[in-house]
């Protein structure tokens, strides 16, 4: 990707990050409904800033209570 492209900072609760990167790590993204390319492509582009971060070092333990913590909002 072009480095001078514009950027946009994120913050996400580290439940949130685990989960995503759990999935995203999980998941066949071939088989992940998409409507166009770059879709996909922002996916991996996700899951490669999530790699830079704590959430690859997280153990399966610290991912099964980030999934509790995230579901407890679902009603």
């Amino acid at each position: 990707m072009n480095k001078d492209l514009p950027k946009v900072a994120l913050e996400l609760w580290r439940a949130d990050a685990l989960v995503l990167f759990d999935w995203l790590q999980e998941v066949d993204l071939n088989a992940v409904p998409i409507s166009h390319p770059a879709q996909k492509q922002a996916l991996m582009d996700l899951l490669t800033r999530l790699e830079e971060t704590d959430a690859a070092e997280a153990t399966h333990e610290e991912i099964d209570a980030a999934k509790a913590e995230v579901s407890q909002d679902m009603g």
